[in-house]
Parts: structure tokens; C-alpha cells; sequence
């Protein structure tokens, strides 16, 4: 019953965000709003609107470990699962704009994350600052459109054409019904996530960061594999580290601001989850800045790396016997293999554009 519940609260959350997302996205253009601005801000923000359902509800409910877990879970599983899985089918290409602009706003975003929570806590006061920094963000996107359409190089972006929700009062009748929809999937969903985490006697972090924000990220997956066997490896690349900025920035400014008390961070998410989310961040700018392509063989890695992020959650919770050798080997074998790779990589790209 309690994994009945579970796979429901997911559809009620994946439709629901589709419906906000697709009313939303008409009203703003039936507006006048640039298909950019659109695309990088209401389309990307919406696919993390399940995250931010869940974790607000989580946080009000005083399951803060969940909150916290579903968004640097959900961060780690865009990057390392979505992007691994959308290039194993087809090589991805990364926009100049995502190199130079987007991914560094990630990359800081999770700096910053890392930096506020050096005091186990994350205060309203702190939540308003991502607030503030997600409106400059979206601001910021919003002049470079208006630029860029003067200058006649503005990209378009896929927007539904279909008549049935072209009228105001439909696209009204989706954003509304859309957030209803979330707010029961959400209810729903993390309800029985609680349950699953009692059954199984694992912690509500160790929820959170796997099955929680894996299940958040649906609609993420959706975009990106779709927008990969569809030829739009672009969008597929935009749309998870647009997520990832508005995770930090807005699901997380939004969950501590409306929390009763401030968000106490757990010690595990200090020394480990938030250093991987980082990493992970940080390990996008060579990977992407060579050749602007990810191809298979990287996304082969990205997809094991999730693998083994997930292998060491489950055996640090049941305190599994094999959990230390487990450890040294990703810490003495695995790690440096692994920047010696993106060192080999940078300086074969240095070399190449020489």
C-alpha cells in the first residue's frame, strides 16, 4: 500500500507539473514574454516544481532531513543520472552560453549552499538571500533576451501551438489546477516516503537524497531523454543545470523562509552529500568546456558515479561490514583516477585549440 501511495504521489505530482508548466508557459507568451525567457525560466523552473511541492511540505511538516535530502539528491541525480543517461543515447551538445554562463551560476549557487550551511543551519534570512539571487538571475535572463531579439540572434524555443489552451481562461484553469495537483502529490508522495523510511528503518535523509529526489525528478528525466532522441541535446543539457540553479536558489530559498524555525543541517549532508553535489557541479565546467559535447563514454561515467553514490548511501545506513573498504576504494582509487582523467582532458583541449 505504502508503495502504491508512493508511485501515486509521483503521477499526481508529474501531471500536475505539466499542467502549470504548460499553462503557465502559454500565459507568458499570450503576454508578450519572450520564448527564451520562457524556456530558460518558467519551462526549466517548472520541472522543478515537484521538488519544490515536496520539500515545502516536508519542511512545514518538520521532516527537514527530507526537505534538505530531496534537493542535493535531486541535484546529483540531474547531473549524474539525467545528463549520463540523455548522452549514452545520443552525444550531447553544450551551448557556448551554458559554459561560459549558466554552469559557473550553478557551480556558485552550490558554493554559496555550502558555505551558509557551515553553521549546521540554513535561517529565513539566508532563504530570502537565494530568493533575492534567483529574481536578479531570472532578471538578468530576461534583459540578455530582450538584447539578443534587438539583435535578431535570439534562439526560439518549442512552445505548445495547439488551439485547446490557446484561450486565457484554459491557461489560467492549468496553472491553478496544476499547483492543486501538486499540493495533493506532494502530500501524497511524502507521506508515504516517510512510511517507506520507517519500514525499512533507514533514515528520512537517506530517503530524501534517493528515491525522494529521484521521483521529484521525473519530469526533468522526461525533458531531457525526450529533448535527446528529439536532436534538441541542448535543451536536454539546459534544461538540468537550470534545474539544479532554481533547487538551490528557489526550492530551498522557498522551504526556509516558510519553515516554522530555521533548517538544521545534518552533519552526513555537511561532510558528504553537499561536497559530492559540489563536485559534481564543479566536475560539469571540463567535462562541457571540451568541445562543447558530452559524449557516451562520459555519460557511461556519470551514470556509474550514480551507481556508486547511491551503493555507499544504502551501506553507510545499514552499516554494512563492506562499508569501509567500500570507502577507501572511492577515496584512494576511484577519486584520483578520476581527476587525473579531467586533467588529461583539459590539457588535451589547451593542446588542441593551441
Amino acid at each position: 500500500m505504502t508503495f502504491l501511495l508512493l508511485v501515486l504521489g509521483l503521477a499526481v505530482l508529474v501531471v500536475g507539473a505539466e499542467g502549470l508548466v504548460r499553462g503557465a508557459s502559454r500565459f507568458a507568451l499570450s503576454l508578450g514574454v519572450s520564448p527564451l525567457v520562457v524556456g530558460l525560466t518558467i519551462v526549466a523552473f517548472g520541472t522543478s516544481s515537484p521538488e519544490m511541492a515536496v520539500s515545502v511540505q516536508a519542511a512545514t511538516s518538520g521532516q527537514v532531513d527530507l526537505a534538505l535530502g530531496n534537493v542535493v539528491g535531486s541535484n546529483v541525480f540531474n547531473v549524474l543520472f539525467i545528463l549520463g543517461v540523455s548522452a549514452l543515447i545520443v552525444p550531447l551538445v553544450v551551448d557556448r552560453q551554458v559554459v561560459r554562463q549558466e554552469v559557473p551560476i550553478m557551480v556558485g549557487a552550490s558554493l554559496l549552499l555550502v558555505v551558509l550551511a557551515l553553521d549546521s543551519a540554513i535561517s529565513r534570512t539566508e532563504g530570502v538571500v537565494f530568493l533575492v539571487l534567483l529574481a536578479a538571475y531570472t532578471a538578468m535572463l530576461y534583459v540578455q533576451s530582450r538584447r539578443a531579439s534587438a539583435a535578431g540572434s535570439a534562439s526560439p524555443v518549442e512552445a505548445a501551438t495547439s488551439s485547446w489552451d490557446s484561450h486565457w481562461a484554459v491557461q489560467l484553469l492549468l496553472i491553478v489546477g496544476g499547483l492543486v495537483l501538486l499540493v495533493i502529490g506532494a502530500r501524497t508522495f511524502v507521506g508515504a516516503a516517510i512510511e517507506l523510511a520507517r519500514a525499512f528503518g533507514v533514515s528520512e535523509l537517506v530517503i530524501g537524497l534517493t528515491i525522494v529526489a529521484a521521483g521529484t525528478s521525473m519530469p526533468e528525466v522526461a525533458t531531457s531523454i525526450m529533448a535527446a532522441v528529439r536532436g534538441q541535446r541542448d535543451i536536454a543539457v539546459g534544461n538540468v543545470v537550470g534545474s539544479n540553479t532554481f533547487n538551490i536558489l528557489g526550492v530551498l530559498g522557498l522551504t526556509a523562509v516558510v519553515a516554522p524555525t530555521s533548517l538544521p543541517v545534518a552533519g552526513s549532508l555537511q561532510t558528504f552529500d553537499l561536497p559530492v553535489m559540489t563536485a559534481v557541479a564543479v566536475a560539469c565546467l571540463p567535462i562541457f568546456f571540451t568541445g562543447h559535447t558530452i559524449a557516451r563514454w562520459e555519460g557511461a561515467v556519470f551514470v556509474g558515479y550514480y551507481v556508486a553514490y547511491v551503493a555507499y548511501l544504502v551501506l553507510n545506513a545499514q552499516q554494512h561490514d563492506a562499508l569501509d573498504d567500500y570507502s577507501l576504494a572511492m577515496r584512494w582509487v576511484v577519486l584520483p583516477l578520476t581527476l587525473l582523467t579531467l586533467a588529461v582532458i583539459v590539457v588535451r583541449e589547451f593542446r588542441r585549440r593551441r
